[in-house]
């Protein structure tokens, strides 16, 4: 906890000593106020439509004395939900925002974990549309070196040697999915786009020498949060948005091997195949690996719950699935964290 209030401590010293304050020196001190009555967990959403169910939710109690403080483009919903202490913040879409919107959240913060919640696209077959997913890993699958063409695997990519790019993740070869590759046509048609190699982050954890760089791709969840989230399985969970519009089967939790994140909506079935074949992932969004790296780096236990909302690319026996199932998918995501949550410790 020590180390928490030291990097706030720096943080407010930088904002109060440049040029123009980015916040207030009466924010500053709302902020220490709220830290004092801390800790608390941090809950973290990209949509206001995926939120919303959640402010909603007799579960959730604003703060009587300050129910929010906004900074920098966000709100910060103070309260509690089911008797554990909460900042609720709205990152906006994208991997960026959500980045930015985790670092103030911690920076600001005295948090002692953090929980991300949403919707997602589905690359598991074996899932439904309203299935909530809680996943032990996840990777930003949006950081590439794209190859040259006419290189290939054995090829090393430019800065290879410096330890900047690898090939160890694998990659995405473009003419693998050309219509006339197939074997009825003669000859092979290659694609000028080649490879694209997939890498990971960059990361730069708390506690080492500064600018000491590592690497991450596959970031763990909280080992004890997943543990937790056993005791999801099995709850109840919406079926139906209406009297006449049902899902096909009652959706469930389940904990699954691996999610993925980039700022690309994935509407497509080929690389949803290739998605799951490759990396043997289920739920697809472009936030929650941000999330992750974020509290990876500062040593802050995490946890994502995803409810899948659509097959990515199409394909499902569900029409309209992503139109009509997302505000369900979004009820079962909060449903599935309100029951998570005085699981954890206080």
């Amino acid at each position: 906890m020590m180390r928490g209030f030291l990097i706030f401590g720096w943080f407010l010293c930088f904002l109060v000593n440049t040029g123009e304050s980015v916040i207030s020196k009466s924010l500053l001190k709302e902020i220490d106020r709220v830290n004092k009555a801390g800790p608390y967990i941090g809950v973290v959403v990209p949509n206001a439509f995926e939120m919303n169910p959640l402010l909603q939710s007799s579960s959730f109690v604003a703060n009587q004395k300050r129910s929010y403080l906004d900074i920098s483009g966000r709100r910060f919903r103070l309260g509690t939900l089911e008797n554990q202490k909460i900042i609720m913040v709205m990152t906006g879409l994208s991997m960026l925002n959500a980045g930015i919107t985790t670092q103030l959240l911690l920076s600001l913060f005295n948090v002692k974990g953090v929980l991300h919640f949403g919707i997602a696209g589905n690359a598991n077959t074996e899932l439904e549309v309203g299935d909530v997913t809680i996943p032990e890993f996840w990777a930003h699958t949006g950081l590439w070196s794209w190859q040259r063409y006419g290189e290939g695997p054995e090829s090393e990519l430019p800065l290879e040697s410096n330890g900047d790019y690898t090939r160890t993740i694998g990659y995405l070869k473009f003419s693998d999915y050309n219509n006339d590759t197939t074997a009825e046509h003669e000859g092979h048609k290659d694609n000028l786009l080649n490879s694209v190699w997939y890498q990971p982050e960059e990361v730069f954890p708390i506690n080492t020498y500064p600018e000491t760089r590592q690497h991450a791709f596959w970031v763990p969840v909280d080992k004890h949060y997943l543990a937790l989230s056993k005791q999801l399985e099995g709850m109840k969970l919406e079926k139906c948005i209406n009297a006449t519009t049902c899902l096909p089967r009652a959706p469930k939790v389940v904990r699954v091997e691996r999610g993925v994140s980039a700022n690309v909506f994935v509407d497509n079935g080929a690389y949803r195949k290739f998605l799951s074949t490759k990396f043997n992932v289920t739920p697809i969004d472009m936030e929650s690996a941000a999330v992750a790296l974020i509290c990876y780096q500062q040593k802050i236990p995490f946890i994502a719950i995803r409810a899948l909302s659509d097959l990515a690319g199409g394909g499902s026996a569900i029409s309209n699935e992503a139109s009509n199932f997302a505000p369900l998918a979004a009820q079962n995501a909060v449903a599935a964290l309100i029951k998570l949550v005085p699981l954890l410790p206080l």
